[in-house]
């Protein structure tokens, strides 16, 4: 797997796929066999396998939604994942913002929120060798034309349903692709500082109380921002830190 020289931004090429198991899994095995370079994208139609966060499956209706994944090379200590994880949430924020307005928001990690619905998510997959963290798959889904939805989804939202339009998905793929790359380039130049900062301004219910389960066990306390390293800060009778997974917010 041979690093190109100068990179090409991020979705050159930009591959239409009419249908495939899963974005991430496609770029995978490009990787795999030595034919990814950093930027290639691939827009799938249809995903019959898509894949979310915790090996969660990624329902969507065919033809309707965007559903890509992007090949970067991270150029960061594998250590830092989170960057690169604030970094694809901010670009997916500025574009979902363009069209959905100022509701719109980052539910931790790098869920796409417009109030209290799911507009979006992220699923990040990565190829090291040793302690070289070589590239990072990073996979999209937005929601954009469709209106129903599986009723297992417990909060879903869509563009169409928040603005009554229309839109080129494929053409909305390429829109984000260059949101990726504007922060890719803010990542790459070392403006850390900067994306977490901004990613913590558009935290889903900063500073606001919330529920959050544990286990079985629902408890009440305050969002209080997030770490460098990805977990999330709370805020109640005590100071609490929670690594991804740990726990989940409970939406009503």
């Amino acid at each position: 797997m041979a690093h190109p020289g100068k990179r090409a931004p991020i979705g050159h090429p930009y591959i239409i796929l009419p249908t495939v198991d899963s974005t991430n899994n496609y770029a995978m095995r490009q990787i795999q066999a030595g034919l990814a370079t950093h930027g290639a994208t691939w827009f799938a139609l249809e995903q019959t396998a898509g894949k979310g966060q915790r090996g969660k499956s990624w329902i969507t209706t065919p033809n309707l939604n965007i559903m890509f994944s992007t090949v970067v090379i991270p150029g960061l200590l594998p250590t830092r994942q989170f960057w690169l994880s604030a970094t694809a949430a901010l670009a997916c924020y500025d574009f979902y913002k363009k069209y959905a307005g100022d509701e719109t928001c980052i539910k931790w990690p790098n869920d796409v929120y417009w109030r209290d619905r799911k507009a979006g998510g992220i699923l990040i997959e990565n190829v090291f060798r040793g302690t070289d963290w070589l590239y990072a798959v990073v996979g999209i889904g937005i929601n954009v034309n469709q209106v129903v939805f599986d009723p297992s989804l417990p909060n879903p939202v869509s563009l169409k349903q928040i603005t009554g339009r229309d839109f080129d998905a494929a053409a909305l793929g390429r829109e984000l692709c260059q949101c990726l790359e504007n922060r890719y380039q803010q990542l790459q130049e070392g403006e850390t500082e900067s994306i977490m900062q901004e990613y913590q301004q558009v935290l889903y219910k900063l500073h606001q109380p919330v529920t959050l389960k544990k286990g079985n066990i629902s408890f009440e306390t305050t969002i209080a921002g997030v770490t460098d390293t990805g977990r999330l800060k709370t805020k109640d009778v005590m100071e609490r830190e929670f690594d991804f997974g740990e726990v989940e917010f409970v939406i009503r």
